[in-house]
């Protein structure tokens, strides 16, 4: 019986470590994902495309993004850095840059540093950097997606309905 448990136990020990491993960064790629730009509510996703299959796979090659309450990380600001030499590579990220779309966030600021690739730095109020993200594999909507949604709402001071609110007086 004691050699049967030292025979099984090196067996045992390698199923474990195998069922309870996350994928390395290499084996995701093999599998077509990004682990250092993959969210965990990216995989929650997957069953809208019908890519079910593909869900355990993409939880064991996500970054959690969301706080104990389930909510996203939401910050104050950001800013998304490139280099102009880049555009060439990157023209997803010119085509955002130059549009009209990143108007649509004032809490947002673009900053051209030589020789960067893109990233987005995501900060709190004081302008500490929390999170810190390659984007050089987005398309032009992803970014905006992005930023729609870990990007606080800023009140826009030209809304018609927001300028033109009836008060009431209490008297």
């Amino acid at each position: 019986m004691g050699k049967l448990f030292l025979v099984l136990l090196p067996l045992l020990m390698f199923i474990f470590q195998h069922i309870k491993a996350e994928f390395t960064a290499k084996d995701c790629r093999d599998l077509g994902f990004i682990k250092s730009q993959l969210y965990c509510s990216s995989c929650d996703t997957l069953g809208e495309y019908g890519l079910d299959e593909l869900k355990d796979h993409c939880r064991e090659c996500c970054q959690k993004d969301v706080e104990s309450t389930g909510k996203l990380m939401v910050y104050p600001k950001a800013v998304l850095e490139v280099c102009t030499c880049k555009f060439g590579a990157y023209p997803q990220i010119q085509a955002f840059i130059k549009s009209d779309r990143p108007q649509k966030f004032p809490n947002l600021t673009i900053k051209y540093v030589r020789g960067l690739d893109p990233i987005v730095k995501l900060m709190d109020e004081a302008g500490n950097v929390k999170e810190t993200l390659s984007i050089t594999k987005w398309n032009t909507d992803t970014v905006q997606e992005f930023f729609e949604t870990r990007l606080t709402k800023v009140a826009d001071d030209n809304d018609y309905l927001l300028t033109n609110r009836v008060q009431s007086l209490h008297v």
